[in-house]
């Protein structure tokens, strides 16, 4: 990590543990080192610096963003500067993803939001079938990283108040897809299976269109001891 990503993460890490109290000890559980796709809801955009910085002991770190992002000039600066991926949503991004398959082959540990985009209530919302498809395709193992608290952020500092921002870790895991082909729907079954993953880790009201968890499959799910 060179001196001014190093610089720029510290400071980051720092001003959310001021504005947040953070709650990140099952962090521990993620491995140190990739290839790995770490997978989380997404309620805002506070969860993106608090998940990151609190990767960063961790060398190779990189994560998905949608390319509407860098037209903050801000945070173009940061994310760049992080080596994050831009990707332009509702199309087949190619170049994302070859991005992404390439850190992944390098050993990073990569970041998703299955759901495409922000829930502002952080209720879960159906996943695209689409992250299973980087799953297969790069062999990587997959790891549910579940937030909550980061919905009430914006109201928080409005009214100078610190958020409470919890995090939970699940399982390591890989899709198999059993030597079957792998058709739309079961690439969207694989999504959702990697989605009551994340949802077991929520509490009940935020799991939203996986609050059924008594109906959740692992068909294709293979732990990792």
């Amino acid at each position: 990590m060179n001196l001014m990503r190093w610089i720029v993460t510290y400071l980051c890490k720092l001003g959310m543990a001021i504005l947040c109290r953070i709650d990140a000890k099952e962090m521990a559980k993620v491995p140190a080192n990739g290839p790995l796709l770490t997978f989380a809801n997404h309620t805002g955009t506070v969860e993106a610096p608090i998940i990151y910085t609190q990767l960063t002991p961790r060398k190779k770190v990189t994560a998905l963003a949608k390319i509407e992002t860098w037209d903050n000039w801000f945070l173009n600066w940061v994310f760049t500067l992080w080596g994050i991926i831009p990707i332009h949503r509702g199309e087949a991004d190619m170049v994302a993803m070859r991005k992404a398959l390439d850190a992944l082959e390098n050993g990073y540990i990569l970041g998703i939001s299955p759901e495409g985009t922000r829930s502002r209530q952080g209720m879960l919302r159906r996943a695209h079938g689409g992250v299973a498809m980087l799953a297969l395709h790069s062999g990587a193992p997959l790891q549910a990283i579940a937030h909550w608290g980061g919905e009430n952020f914006g109201t928080n500092v409005k009214h100078f108040k610190r958020t409470d921002f919890h995090i939970r870790v699940g399982p390591v895991f890989q899709l198999d897809s059993q030597g079957q082909r792998v058709t739309k729907e079961i690439r969207q079954q694989m999504a959702d299976e990697m989605m009551y993953q994340l949802a077991k880790l929520l509490p009940e009201e935020f799991r939203g269109e996986y609050s059924d968890l008594e109906n959740a499959t692992e068909k294709y799910l293979r732990f990792v001891a």
